[in-house]
């Protein structure tokens, strides 16, 4: 009987998918993310290994798994996985593509919504001294249709999050390194703009980009000197994309309006000084936190180790 390990507790649907394919599962139980130590103890003679994106497979646990035939990354990264490493062990490597999609685009809607109209600022202000009364200048806020939305990344979430900024009246552009074609442009209703120009013209900005080499510090200090002092930012693609000093430092002196992260550059650590601004929200890493997105998710990664146990191919593999 095969052996699988995950890593984390996952919706009921994995563990339900696996035993019932009749392998034999073990699930890590403690509290908060397991430690590497944890971890490499638990890898001996296992055949499968499901791990979130919150946790890192080096060359050490991947040596430590003589066995093993996958490694199903519970996420769409796959950065926490040394996935070179793992194809030269002949260890295919998944991720979980695409069924977050609508999940995360929602969140990087209503962060953009709960900025410009200062919905969580207003939420603490109830909470810790309440109101006066309602007043025809108290406590205004921005409305976002009309303003221009800044994609910077237009994969499956940044595709996802144009079509509903479409839908609220929003005027859409883009960066990407690879620009779309004319008639897809027309078809999503976006305009693509070099970096430098959608940042100095964007009202708000969106970053919905994977982590890469090339994305890494892309907003930097100079950058959100050249955005507009009224622009926000929000981040829900990967923390190491903005060098979170220089944000901290643009927020304090006003060269931006506000900012929302749901990932950090240091995560899961956030830096104390965003939590005394009132112009930022501070979201713990939520963007496909949603019922609906982690049972696909735990379906896919459940699905592989199926397929893999049964002599099949698994699908998205990112390490071919």
């Amino acid at each position: 009987m095969s052996k699988v390990y995950l890593s984390a507790q996952l919706p009921e649907v994995a563990t339900q998918q696996l035993k019932s394919a009749g392998l034999d599962v073990s699930v890590y139980e403690g509290d908060g993310l397991i430690s590497h130590d944890e971890l490499l103890k638990n890898v001996s003679d296992i055949d499968f290994l499901i791990t979130p994106l919150s946790t890192k497979v080096d060359k050490e646990i991947i040596d430590a798994a003589p066995k093993l035939k996958l490694i199903a990354n519970f996420g769409a990264g796959f950065n926490n996985i040394d996935t070179a490493y793992a194809k030269e062990k002949g260890i295919p490597v998944t991720n979980t593509p695409a069924v977050s999609t609508n999940a995360v685009a929602e969140v990087t809607i209503g962060l953009m919504l709960a900025l410009s109209h200062r919905v969580v600022e207003g939420d603490q202000k109830m909470r810790n001294e309440g109101f006066p009364g309602w007043a025809p200048l108290y406590f205004l806020g921005h409305e976002i249709a009309g303003k221009t939305l800044g994609i910077f990344g237009l994969g499956n979430i940044g595709s996802d999050v144009a079509r509903k900024a479409n839908a609220l009246g929003m005027n859409v552009q883009y960066y990407k390194p690879n620009r779309l074609s004319d008639p897809e442009e027309r078809s999503m209703k976006v305009t693509y703009k070099p970096l430098d120009e959608l940042i100095k013209t964007s009202d708000f900005i969106t970053i919905n980009a994977p982590q890469t080499p090339d994305t890494l510090h892309k907003f930097d200090a100079a950058a959100f000197k050249a955005m507009k002092k009224t622009a926000y930012i929000v981040n829900v693609g990967r923390g190491p994309i903005v060098d979170e000093a220089a944000l901290l430092d643009a927020l304090k002196s006003g060269e931006i309006a506000g900012a929302a992260l749901d990932v950090y550059e240091k995560e899961p650590k956030v830096d104390d000084g965003f939590k005394s601004l009132k112009n930022v929200i501070l979201t713990p890493h939520v963007g496909n936190a949603t019922v609906e997105a982690r049972d696909a998710m735990a379906n896919i990664v459940a699905g592989n180790v199926v397929l893999v146990d049964s002599g099949k191919d698994a699908k998205f593999v990112v390490n071919k």
